[in-house]
Order: structure tokens, then sequence, then C-alpha cells
């Protein structure tokens, strides 16, 4: 979707995956190598202007041997810190972003600890390569500490007490080069087994707790001399919102940006590594995105809906994978009701479209 959105502008991409059925490799040049091959990493450096990346889980060290070779946006610095939950939760609090009560677990003895001062029920999870409720035990009751540390132990964790949130609500921005900081309006998200099932946008928050939201991701975008989109995914809760998450790149809860924004989040973030100006980041109206996870429904229904988009990823079909997303835009929130509604019936997608219908009916 990078590529997609960077042509129009003039520019060529390559990109370097691992995998053969890479789906970047459907719309540019594929570099087929790992990433600590350096050497394959040398003749990638040897062909472009800027790298970036869409993925937080490219090794830090190699975004680092990078910026040797070519201009590496966003830095290397920010990456590595979004890569491990315990340098990433200690920054939020250093910007003065509430987190849920945390604790850092390296031993059996330490989650003992832990769970005494963060209660139960609490999330375990890898510090590191966790996404999409990937590398994550919940512990709801005192049994559960040893069945949880033989699941996730040996490798640096960290425990976080469970919220019972309101909602889950992201911050899409963009820094540039220069400086200069724009966002996206506050998005909703539901999700289904920890990966994102729904997302609506723009959502009303109290106008206090919007303020803060896009105040807390600007200090970290100037904290960490961010360059390029990111997310800032929060709980709202009893009235204020907690720092769950920051992914460095450009993120699935701003995917409805495409057709929903004047100018969509992968635009801005090509835009934003190569020095150009930052586009409009207004929503053109409202719009609900629907991922598709493990296979794609019958596209017709959506492709016969005024206002509907359908998007498939080329992926084959597995199991958790994110193979495709719709996103369906109208000009006001109650616009979108019925055509949600129709959807959801002819593609037997009902439980995932009934919250999301819930909360524009004010029916939660």
């Amino acid at each position: 979707m990078l590529a997609l959105a960077g042509a129009p502008l003039g520019h060529r991409f390559l990109v370097v995956d691992s995998a053969e059925d890479a789906c970047a490799g459907q719309v540019a040049p594929l570099l087929r190598a790992d990433w600590r091959d350096f050497e394959a990493l040398l003749k990638f450096a040897g062909q472009v202007d800027v790298a970036t990346f869409d993925f937080e889980n490219v090794p830090a060290v190699t975004a680092e041997w990078l910026t040797g070779h070519t201009c590496v946006f966003p830095n290397p610095a920010a990456l590595a810190v979004a890569q491990d939950r315990l340098q990433e939760k200690t920054l939020f609090g250093e910007v003065g972003l509430e987190t849920p009560l945390f604790a850092t677990v390296d031993s059996i003895d330490d989650l003992r600890a832990g769970v005494a001062r963060t209660g139960l029920p609490a999330v375990l999870k890898t510090r590191r390569l966790g996404y999409d409720g990937k590398g994550q035990f919940v512990l709801r009751q005192p049994a559960d500490i040893e069945a949880a540390w033989a699941v996730l132990g040996g490798v640096p964790l960290i425990l976080e007490a469970f919220v019972a949130f309101d909602s889950e609500i992201s911050v899409v921005a963009v820094r540039s080069r220069s400086g200069e900081f724009r966002h996206y309006p506050l998005t909703r998200n539901w999700h289904r087994n920890g990966i994102l099932s729904a997302s609506l946008a723009p959502v009303v928050v109290d106008e206090t707790l919007q303020q803060l939201a896009v105040a807390r991701a600007h200090a970290l975008a100037e904290r960490l001399d961010y360059v390029g989109v990111f997310a800032l995914e929060l709980f709202s809760f009893d009235g204020k919102l907690l720092g769950n998450e920051m992914a460095p790149r450009v993120h699935n809860s701003g995917h409805w940006t495409i057709e929903g924004a004047v100018c969509s989040q992968f635009e801005n973030h090509v835009r934003a590594v190569l020095g150009l100006p930052l586009g409009d980041t207004a929503a053109r109206g409202c719009s609900v995105m629907l991922n598709w996870v493990g296979e794609l429904p019958d596209a017709n229904p959506v492709l016969g809906e005024m206002g509907a988009h359908w998007h498939d990823y080329g992926k084959p079909p597995r199991e958790g994978r994110k193979v495709g997303h719709t996103t369906i835009c109208a000009d006001s929130a109650a616009g979108l009701v019925e055509p949600l509604q129709r959807l959801g019936r002819s593609l037997g997608r009902q439980e995932q479209i009934a919250p999301v219908i819930a909360a524009l009916l004010g029916k939660e």
C-alpha cells in the first residue's frame, strides 16, 4: 500500500522480504533476502535514496546498519524502543502518558511478585516480537502463574495489569523531516482474538481527552525525533487515557484513510520520509474499516455497495492472517449504519459489525 500510494507522486520502490510470495512483490520489484543478509542489504541500499519499513519486527541492528549506507526513516532508535515493551512503557511515563501497572519479569519469582503488584487478572507479554495478540498469556487466577511461565518463560517478559477499558482508541499521526506534525482524527478500534477487527473514524470523545491523546502522540514523536507515520494505541478507561502500545509504522487502524481522508497515511508516510510537504489529514466524512482475517469473504456484496471499497492483499489464506480489508465511507455516522447492516447480513459478518453498529446508534 506504500508503493501504491507513492507511485502517483512519481516514486518507485524496491522491496526486501524473505518470503517468495511477499504481497508487496505484486506492485514493486522484490529483492528476496533475510533482513540480516548484509550482502543483499548492501545491494538494496545502493539502489534506493531512502529506506523505510512497514513492519516493526525488522531487527533494529539491520536498520542501524543501513544508516551507514542510505537514509533510514524512522530512525533505528525509535524502532528499538517500540520493539521493547518495557522501554516503550518507560518512555510513555517520561512524556506524561499514564499506563496500566506493569512489572518486569525475568523469573517465575518476578512473576509472582509482579502479580502481587498488579493484581489479577493480568497479562503476561513477551517484551519483544509480539503483535496481533501473539506472545501473550492472560492470568485470571493464581494457578495460572505456573502455566503462564511454562508457555512464555525463558525470554524477557513484562506483566501488565488487565484493564477493563471502555474503548480502544488510536492516534495515527505523521511527523516530517523538518518536525512538522499532523494527526488524523481519533479512531476507535475493536479486536477479536487479539487482532484488529474493525475501526471507526472519526470517533467522538471528550475534547479534553482528544487534546491529551494528540499532545502525548506529539510528545512521543518529538522525543524520538520520529519521521514518518506512527500509531499510538490507547485505552479509554474511567474518564482517562492509558497508553497501550506505539506502532512505528503505518497502522492497520489507519487503513480507512485511503478513501476516508484527504491524504492517506500511506501517502503521508512516503511524503514524510522523502522530505516532501505533508498532506491534509482531515477526514472526508465518516468511515468504518473491516478487517478480513484468515480468508476473504465474497467481494460482490462489497463492490455492489455505494461508498464501499475492497482491498485484497494477494496473500494466501491462513488462520489469523490479515488478508484484506473493506472500508465503507459516508457523509455522516448515521449514513454508515444501513450499508454496514446490509454487508453484515450478506457476508454473514453480523458478529463482526455488531459492536460498530451499537456504537453508531449509541446503544452500547
